[in-house]
C-alpha cells in the first residue's frame, strides 16, 4: 500500500530545488521548458483540482508566457528569487510562488506557504488536501505532548 510520503510527486516536491534568483535566470528556465513543451507537463494551479492529464505543447506554451508576464508585472524587484526549479538545466518539476502570497519562501519556517503554480513531469496530487492533512496531524501531535507533559 502506498502511503502518501510514498508518491512521486510528493518525493519529487519535497527534493531538492534551486532558485532562479535572477531574472535572466528565469529566462534560462523557461528557455529549456520551452525546448520541452512536449515532453507531458503537468500544469497545476494550486488550490484548484489537479490535472488530470499532461498539456500540450500550445497549452504548455501559453502558461509560461502567460505566468511570466504575470510575475514580472506583480513582482516588481530587481531579482526573481520566486521560482525554483529541481534541475535549472533539465528540469522535470518547478514550483512559482505567487508574489502576492509569499510569506516565508525560502528558509525556515513551521508553516511555509504553498506554491501558487507547479509545473511537473509527475502527475499531481492536491497539494491544499496534503497541507491541510499535515496541519491536522501536526495539531494533533502538539495537543498530545501537551497532554503528556501536565
Amino acid at each position: 500500500m502506498m502511503t502518501r510520503s510514498d508518491e512521486p510527486f510528493l518525493r519529487a516536491f519535497r527534493g531538492g530545488f534551486t532558485a532562479a534568483l535572477r531574472w535572466h535566470q528565469l529566462d534560462a528556465l523557461w528557455a529549456r521548458v520551452r525546448e520541452r513543451a512536449e515532453a507531458g507537463w503537468f500544469l497545476y494551479v494550486v488550490g484548484e483540482p489537479p490535472p488530470a492529464a499532461a498539456a500540450d505543447a500550445p497549452e504548455v506554451l501559453a502558461f509560461v508566457a502567460g505566468l511570466d508576464a504575470r510575475l514580472r508585472a506583480e513582482h516588481r524587484e530587481d531579482h526573481c528569487g520566486i521560482v525554483y526549479a529541481d534541475d535549472p538545466a533539465a528540469p522535470t518539476f518547478i514550483k512559482v510562488y505567487d508574489p502576492r502570497r509569499l510569506g516565508v519562501v525560502c528558509g525556515f519556517s513551521d508553516a511555509p506557504p504553498l506554491p501558487g503554480w507547479v509545473m511537473s513531469l509527475v502527475a499531481p496530487v492536491d497539494l491544499v488536501e496534503v497541507d491541510r492533512a499535515g496541519r491536522r496531524a501536526a495539531a494533533d501531535a502538539r495537543r498530545w505532548w501537551r497532554r503528556l507533559l501536565r
